[in-house]
């Protein structure tokens, strides 16, 4: 597993020159199965579109696929597919239908427009990384619980549950990167007392 960085939900942002509406759509998506499911729903979405050009991309055996959808090449596809590699983004897809004001762009113009919807979309679909979080269980004295307490704060351990019973049982996650740190840090203040387990490892941001 590695840390990636991707869109947390669906994002939309419309783009206009010389009357040529531009609309960009974008969601997270795990599989190719989901970016083609989603590239359908966006046609049915706006059918009276006269262009629906898209670019996706996946972790899922490293696939980028875009396109044109009829504009020239180059102008439509590429510059979608362009805007979520330039912001390193996976696991996206991104749809950007046009509506033709009857004016032509020119190849300036379509580059502009479809890379503008398409950054816009994205961003409105709030890009995020997400890196590896181990999930740990502590079990902690009631006088050690006291002694890692400004630990846990300090390496951003996200507490999800905390069990008061003859010891102190936390349960929580933190980055995979401060686990040593982590561990090294209540071992000193507690002399090596405190039981820290990792039960798995997840993505979260």
């Amino acid at each position: 597993m590695q840390s990636y960085t991707t869109v947390l939900g669906e994002g939309k942002y419309e783009y206009e020159d010389r009357k040529s509406v531009f609309i960009g759509n974008a969601v997270p998506v795990s599989t190719e199965s989901e970016a083609l499911d989603f590239i359908s729903f966006i046609k049915k979405k706006y059918p009276d579109a006269r262009h629906h050009v898209y670019a996706y991309v996946l972790r899922e055996n490293s696939i980028m696929r875009f396109s044109d959808d009829r504009e020239p090449q180059g102008t439509a596809g590429m510059p979608v597919l362009d805007a979520i590699r330039k912001n390193s983004c996976t696991d996206v897809a991104i749809v950007v239908v046009r509506y033709f004001g009857g004016t032509l762009l020119g190849t300036g113009g379509l580059v502009r427009a479809y890379s503008a919807a398409a950054v816009g979309a994205l961003e409105n679909a709030k890009i995020i990384t997400y890196d590896i979080y181990a999930v740990m269980n502590i079990t902690a004295s009631y006088s050690d619980y006291q002694k890692i307490m400004p630990i846990l704060t300090e390496c951003d351990f996200r507490i999800t549950e905390t069990v008061y019973a003859d010891s102190v049982i936390i349960n929580g996650k933190i980055s995979k990167k401060a686990v040593d740190g982590f561990n090294k840090s209540i071992t000193e203040v507690t002399s090596g007392r405190i039981k820290a387990e990792i039960v798995e490892e997840i993505f979260d941001f």
